[in-house]
């Protein structure tokens, strides 16, 4: 008996094998533009977001720093901006109140406590402590800067002392030892401040980091490179890596007019930058 065989021929067999690699070839030409636009998109949706958290947390430190603190320096790819970091601020009280004249805060002589009108809201109390400070009447210039760690703020090392007051509304503060603030302020401000914070964008390194909790100075080329923030104490952490451009500028404005910090950060990442730019008002009345 004969029994037919089927099968593929050799040339079936690459006809087959030739169709199919065009159908493939087709198919991922379709395919792969959606799934590349995915993955650019990913990628630039996480420049985005790295470069608006960074600005937005540089923002968020601005608008807590003590009046006339802020400043910015630039040295090679690296450019700094520090600024002083207010815990809370409250009027002091500049009259007595009746029968009771050591709860005004005297500007004559060294005085160790006074009363607040209001309370403060940013900490608890009772409160004590060594490491911060009380400032009034930063203007930021020579005889009234905070950062030469007199006249305008208490020196490093002096206990703050912060309890309610049996008057209602009002806290009594103590200072130990005595100090004598050297101005007064016209809106009886005084501020509580608890350190120093500087941010370093450097383009060479490509990252943009983040300090506090260091030794104060009075000169901010002291505390513009990351040796001297970390020799002088600081703890660092890194706001934003990849970073290619940055810029910051400052205007101080006056007493009738906000300062302003205008941020400008550019990240890059696989031949794409983001640029973002960001402006912040800074109330710089003391």
């Amino acid at each position: 008996m004969r029994t037919n065989q089927h099968g593929f021929t050799l040339v079936e067999l690459v006809i087959t094998i030739v169709l199919t690699t065009i159908v493939v070839s087709f198919m991922s030409m379709f395919i792969s533009g959606p799934v590349r636009a995915y993955t650019d998109q990913g990628r630039r949706a996480e420049l985005v977001d790295v470069a608006e958290n960074s600005l937005r947390r540089i923002a968020r430190d601005i608008r807590r720093a003590l009046p006339n603190s802020v400043r910015v320096t630039a040295s090679g790819s690296v450019v700094a901006l520090e600024l002083l970091s207010t815990v809370d601020g409250v009027r002091y009280r500049d009259r007595p109140p009746p029968g009771n004249p050591a709860k005004r805060l005297s500007f004559t002589a060294p005085d160790d406590a006074f009363n607040s009108v209001g309370t403060f809201s940013g900490i608890v109390r009772p409160f004590s402590s060594t490491t911060h400070y009380l400032s009034i009447y930063n203007v930021g210039v020579p005889g009234a800067d905070a950062y030469e760690l007199a006249n305008v703020i208490t020196p490093p090392g002096t206990r703050i002392d912060i309890d309610a007051d049996s008057a209602p509304g009002e806290d009594n503060v103590r200072v130990t030892p005595a100090f004598q603030f050297a101005f007064a302020s016209p809106g009886q401000r005084v501020y509580l401040i608890d350190h120093a914070i500087s941010y370093l964008c450097d383009t060479a390194a490509g990252t943009l980091m983040r300090y506090s909790g260091y030794a104060i100075a009075a000169d901010q080329t002291d505390r513009d490179s990351n040796g001297e923030l970390l020799g002088a104490g600081a703890d660092a952490t890194i706001i934003a890596d990849q970073v290619s451009t940055c810029s910051i500028a400052y205007a101080p404005g006056t007493s009738q007019r906000a300062g302003l910090v205008t941020l400008e950060l550019d990240v890059s990442d696989a031949g794409e930058t983001v640029s973002l730019l960001h402006q912040v008002h800074v109330d710089n009345v003391p």
